[in-house]
């Protein structure tokens, strides 16, 4: 008999699969029809919306649609002959699934190096349409140089008015409408800073660069320069808006005036004008003083509006990622009902799962419970990764009705969950041996956990960036000749989002750690058709106490995620004695700080789980 797999009325995460393989073809035939139509001999299909955001609304969802490849990063190149769908190491497994490989060409790239596909198989002197409103400046002034050699040429797809003008959004029948979600103040107790001292400190820094103004594309940095909180795209608690900062310390608010209520426009004040969207192309088009654009996220149709358009680093991006007193102490109450929930939902796990009678779904269903009920979760951080098995190796899997897989004693289980509350954001994974270790996923979890501990212990002095320490992560993997394909962490928001810039712990990741920060620790490891590893903590930066001798100041990482880690999967003999006593130290404040909040049975489960290892 099939499992009853209905989740419950009150759950966020939902398990039908939004798109298939099957309507590829036929979405594809009728967009170059109407390519044809506008005399394009090709399209970029991104992933992004006009905010360049990770989470987009359904009605931006226009690469899911085309293509039903649905990762969170993603860019689909359509010829009239071709199609390919370029993808990051993490969702290589995920387009082959999930495209109809028939017609769209899963595209492995590194990072920065989208439209190597589009240069090889474009045409000579091809014209290639694109939606101004969804690249950056810097995204397509890298595809023209790509482009260049073949002589094609970027063309913008907008109206005779100067809108955009998108092509799918003409064939895409029944489009979702725009979002409109209530828009509420974000609470200073957890905001910790009051928006007028975040409007005057940014109009000071404007006034310091010579700039009249500058535009905000990016929902999280308005949603932290006004302390406002939103709901207009799933797990970011942000509403989709532009704004436009000026030097005496005021802000347009593009956004429709019905959304404004008494209690938002008495928290905004005199200082913040709402605008109707509409009219941002106009406003823009009347300043006539230097506006600071930020190339990197800004849509190009913002800079073409300008006259005067200079380029300039989003800059809420740095004082929003160093969280304040009151955001780190929000952020560690919010972990500590997190770590509780997660007691609970490891306890459940270990003495249900070796039945054998659990699919993915449940787990997902049951860990959602726990936290909705045992906290003040407003939604979780983002759709729950479960993998069985080999569903594991596929980095950022989404079980659907479709992909369910049952949860079998002997295999491992992979678990990469977070959720949003007033006062944080969490992120938290665990990987753990369903009944019995696998004997083959004992060393590589052990390498994996090495690495995690390496990065919690480091000391590092002001000034370096996450690049320099990414191979601490790695080098116990490296040595055995084993490594991942995604970074070791990024850095993650405060009541906002679970990804957040422009910090990280990986390769690409140049911007220093600064006091304040909030960095995911996850390394990982995938054997690709039996097992999927990864661990994950949060950790905030802090200055490091001195030591004698020292003569730098320097930074160290307090970890903020407090849960076990399976001792079923680590062989002790694989662990130097630092990393061994930082296990037995983290397991025995977990025991201290989670173990008075939780069921008296999750706390006898939890004595066994935290004991030393010796």
């Amino acid at each position: 008999m099939p499992r009853d797999t209905r989740k419950p009325d009150t759950m966020f995460q939902t398990f039908e699969a939004s798109t298939s393989p099957h309507t590829g073809a036929e979405r594809l035939k009728h967009l170059r029809n109407e390519l044809a139509r506008r005399g394009l001999d090709g399209f970029l299909v991104p992933r992004a919306d006009a905010h360049q955001g990770e989470n987009v609304a359904p009605a931006d969802e226009r690469l899911a649609w085309l293509t039903g490849f649905t990762g969170s990063a993603g860019l689909g190149l359509v010829l009239a002959d071709k199609a390919g769908v370029e993808v990051d190491g993490r969702y290589r497994l995920q387009a082959i699934a999930q495209c109809d490989t028939t017609v769209f060409t899963p595209v492995h790239v590194p990072p920065a190096t989208s439209g190597r596909w589009l240069a090889e198989h474009a045409p000579e002197g091809a014209m290639i349409g694109y939606d101004p409103m969804l690249h950056t400046a810097d995204q397509i002034k890298a595809l023209d140089e790509v482009l260049a050699a073949k002589g094609a040429k970027l063309v913008k797809c907008q109206s005779a008015s100067g809108a955009p003008d998108n092509p799918i959004d003409a064939i895409w029948a029944d489009q979702p409408t725009r979002p409109a979600a209530p828009i509420v103040p974000h609470p200073l107790e957890f905001a910790g800073v009051a928006s007028a001292d975040k409007r005057a400190a940014l109009a000071e820094s404007l006034r310091k660069a010579g700039l009249a103004a500058c535009v905000l594309s990016l929902p999280d940095s308005i949603a932290w320069l006004l302390n406002i909180r939103g709901a207009d795209i799933a797990r970011t608690p942000v509403m989709l808006a532009f704004a436009i900062a000026y030097d005496d310390e005021s802000v347009d608010l593009f956004v429709e005036p019905a959304r404004i209520t008494p209690a938002l426009a008495a928290h905004f004040g005199p200082a913040v004008r709402p605008i109707a969207p509409a009219d941002l192309g106009a406003v823009l088009r009347a300043l006539e003083a230097p506006v600071g654009v930020d190339m990197a996220s800004a849509p190009v149709w913002i800079s073409d509006q300008l006259e005067h358009p200079r380029p300039l680093t989003d800059p809420c991006r740095l004082p929003k990622a160093r969280k304040n007193t009151a955001e780190l102490a929000g952020l560690r109450a919010a972990h500590l009902r997190d770590g509780a929930a997660m007691a609970e939902f490891l306890f459940w796990l270990e003495s249900t799962a070796t039945k054998g009678d659990l699919t993915e779904i449940d787990v997902v269903t049951k860990l959602e419970a726990i936290r909705a009920t045992s906290n003040q979760m407003t939604d979780i951080s983002f759709e729950t990764i479960c993998g069985a098995g080999p569903n594991g190796a596929i980095i950022h899997y989404r079980v659907t009705e479709d992909t369910n897989r049952a949860v079998t004693p002997g295999e491992l289980l992979l678990v990469d969950s977070g959720a949003q509350y007033l006062d944080g954001t969490t992120d938290i994974t665990r990987t753990v041996a369903i009944g019995t270790a696998p004997p083959e996923a004992v060393a590589p979890f052990t390498r994996v956990l090495a690495g995690m501990i390496d990065m919690s212990r480091i000391r590092f002095p002001e000034g370096i960036a996450g690049a320099h320490l990414d191979v601490l992560a790695r080098a116990a993997l490296w040595v055995a000749g084993q490594d991942y394909d995604h970074g070791t962490g990024h850095g993650v928001g405060a009541y906002l989002g679970v990804h957040e810039g422009p910090h990280g712990l990986a390769r690409r990741a140049t911007t220093p750690i600064e006091a304040g920060v909030v960095l995911s620790n996850e390394p990982g490891y995938y054997r690709e058709g039996a097992f999927g590893i990864r661990l994950e903590n949060l950790m905030a930066t802090l200055p490091a106490e001195a030591i004698e001798g020292g003569d730098r100041p320097m930074h160290g990482f307090e970890t903020l995620t407090l849960a076990p880690i399976d001792r079923r999967l680590i062989d002790a003999a694989l662990l130097n004695s630092a990393q061994l006593d930082w296990l037995n130290g983290y397991h025995a404040r977990v025991l201290a700080e989670i173990g008075p909040l939780v069921s008296t049975a999750c706390q006898n489960w939890l004595r066994d789980a935290c004991a030393p290892i010796s």
